[in-house]
């Protein structure tokens, strides 16, 4: 294998398998970027990033600039002479002088099939569309929002039973065995990039704290991938008593009523069409727990109407 001299750039815990990858395969990565330390949980602690943490363990030089916007920052990334940059959930725009200093370019693990799902948040996007399949493409990146061209793309089907935990972990495995083979291919000349098609380009927006609110109204197949989507933040909740109480597991069954009202002692919610078994549910600060054990301590007695 070629062995690249690489900065890259990330910040989510889906980064850190690709960034892996490239320590493992020889690569000699001379600077990583990523999200600044933020402050974070109850105690609000100030918090590295999972790829700042990988990064300080390997001895790499980490940089945390809130912007790549500056032009001493564009200078000193030009400094460092790479022949490419990898790029993995960051969390930043690139821009154009960032994007033209590395001699062979810079290069995405993205989560969909591009053009379908570009932005932030491809994999809560699919699962909430009801995708039968994604999967990661590999990208040279330009200025646009996801747009640059493809070098390679694999898909993944998105199962009844798919989340975004788990469909994140096995994304960010196959993007990182991906961008070794597009960087060999491309240090090689031996792949090119096509274009992406024209037609078929959805957007996936940024996910808001906000939509993880149940409006029982709502077709129960629709929560019900709320619930796989939202996995596990926002997560899904409704309120009842003042508290709220997040649903971490969904089954889609037969049942008619009023929306939001408990139909059985499975604690099974009428929609605005079908119903919703909750199998797991959470209150604030305790752990989730099956429904059956959690009617023990709080209980959701038939004909309850949920918040």
């Amino acid at each position: 294998m070629t062995r690249l001299v690489l900065a890259f750039f990330g910040s989510a815990p889906f980064s850190v398998p690709t960034l892996s990858a490239l320590f493992d395969a020889g690569h000699a990565v001379r600077a990583v970027y990523t999200q600044p330390p933020r402050a974070s949980g109850r105690g609000h602690q100030v918090t590295r990033s999972p790829v700042h943490v990988f990064a300080d363990e390997r001895g790499v030089p980490v940089h945390t600039p809130t912007s790549l916007k500056d032009e001493g920052e564009q200078r000193r990334f030009a400094d460092l002479t790479l022949d490419a940059a990898v790029v993995a959930a960051y969390g930043l725009i690139l821009p154009r002088a960032i994007l033209n200093a590395p001699q062979l370019g810079c290069f995405n693990v993205h989560a969909s099939l591009l053009p379908r799902w570009r932005g932030a948040a491809p994999i809560q996007r699919a699962i909430l569309a009801g995708d039968a399949e994604t999967g990661v493409t590999i990208m040279a990146m330009e200025a646009g929002l996801d747009t640059g061209p493809m070098l390679l793309s694999r898909a993944v089907p998105i199962t009844p039973g798919t989340t975004t935990s788990g469909l994140q972990e096995t994304l960010a495995q196959l993007g990182a065995e991906m961008m070794l083979e597009a960087l060999e291919g491309v240090a090689a000349g031996s792949l090119h990039p096509r274009p992406q098609p024209q037609a078929g380009v959805t957007y996936a927006a940024k996910v808001e704290r906000g939509e993880g609110r149940i409006d029982w109204g709502t077709p129960a197949v629709v929560i019900e991938r709320m619930v796989r989507a939202f996995d596990p933040w926002p997560a899904v909740w409704f309120t009842l008593q003042g508290e709220r109480i997040a649903v971490r597991a969904a089954a889609v069954v037969d049942g008619d009523g009023p929306p939001g009202t408990v139909l059985d002692d499975q604690v099974t919610v009428a929609c605005g069409s079908q119903a919703l078994r909750l199998l797991v549910l959470q209150r604030a600060g305790r752990g989730a727990m099956a429904s059956a054990a959690f009617q023990r301590g709080f209980p959701l007695p038939v004909g309850t109407l949920l918040g």
